[in-house]
């Protein structure tokens, strides 16, 4: 099977540099981070800068950042953005009033402790009380994400590794939290127990970005190695490491992942100025987009596609423009 996705339309503005990070939301808009410091709310239909349907003065998008944003995590309802800078500052944003409801200082030492750990990968709980946040000692701290408590510590859960946590993402059903790391591994954390159940290491490099599949059941991991590992969360890791199905065909570092809302299909960017549609079951690649520089970021649209059609997604790279890309019988 081979697939044809086209370039809809592409942002009205753009970045000053490159979108390290991008979220198509359940309202339709479009979340971007970029290593210019600022985030950015696109309407879908248009590519335009989004405006809230009802009139508020107190609607308005937050400042460029002094440094760039690295991660980003929007809420299952659309609602909320959570994101981070370069040296750990978090922020969360109500995308429907514009109003920044929570900042915090993960670079500044803690209160009786002495110990700091600057944020580099956040993620929110998909019910919303909680996110988890990953850095430079591999360790993975899950804090409030309630406004008038927020970035409060809640726990911290040591992978037993002091390497550099690269991604962290809850599971949509809120039971775990995956964390990724620079020397390849993936580990697993069982929330209830606050312990970390499973371990892979499959890859022999960074992992860059991992997804979940819609029924947390599986985890699809991007990787510096020109790979993507697809694992069954819920078998041990034992002497299988977990792996259920490995994608190859990328000719440079994989930078970012995603799984389409049906779960069959996985979606990868890559240093290789190109963007890979996978089909999961068959464990192939069914379209190839190139584009003009390192793709960082990819989102499927969360909504299921219409029938005959496989979907939409957005993307953004290098050149810092946001860009939608629709499959035949997709309308964006």
């Amino acid at each position: 099977m081979n697939l044809a996705f086209l370039n809809a339309h592409d942002s009205s503005e753009t970045h000053s540099d490159a979108v390290w990070g991008i979220s198509w939301t359940k309202n339709d808009t479009v979340v971007s981070i970029s290593a210019d410091g600022s985030i950015k709310q696109w309407a879908s239909s248009t590519g335009e800068p989004f405006s809230p349907s009802v009139s508020t003065t107190d609607y308005q998008v937050p400042p460029p950042h002094t440094l760039g944003l690295v991660s980003l995590s929007v809420s299952p309802d659309g609602r909320r953005a959570l994101y981070n800078s370069l040296e750990g500052l978090s922020f969360l944003w109500n995308l429907e009033t514009g109003v920044t409801e929570g900042t915090f200082e993960s670079y500044v030492k803690e209160e009786g402790t002495g110990n700091t750990e600057s944020s580099w990968s956040v993620s929110l709980n998909p019910f919303g009380s909680t996110y988890a946040s990953a850095g430079g000692h591999g360790n993975l701290t899950i804090r409030s994400a309630e406004s008038e408590t927020f970035g409060q510590k809640i726990a911290t859960v040591h992978s037993g590794r002091n390497k550099f946590g690269m991604c962290c993402s809850y599971s949509p059903d809120g039971k775990r939290i995956a964390l990724s790391s620079e020397i390849g591994h993936v580990f697993i954390l069982d929330v209830e127990s606050k312990t970390f159940v499973n371990t892979f290491t499959s890859h022999a490099m960074s992992v860059r970005s991992v997804a979940w599949s819609p029924d947390s059941n599986l985890l699809l991991s991007a990787s510096e190695d020109r790979r993507l590992i697809l694992y069954d969360v819920r078998v041990s890791s034992g002497n299988s490491g977990g792996a259920v199905a490995t994608f190859s065909g990328h000719s440079s570092w994989v930078l970012c992942a995603d799984i389409s809302p049906d779960g069959r299909f996985g979606l990868s960017g890559s240093a290789d100025k190109s963007i890979k549609v996978w089909d999961i079951a068959a464990r192939a690649a069914v379209s190839t987009v190139q584009d003009t520089g390192e793709v960082w970021s990819v989102s499927w649209r969360p909504r299921a596609p219409a029938v005959g059609s496989v979907g939409a997604f957005v993307s953004g790279g290098e050149d810092g423009v946001v860009k939608w890309w629709t499959s035949a019988g997709a309308v964006v």
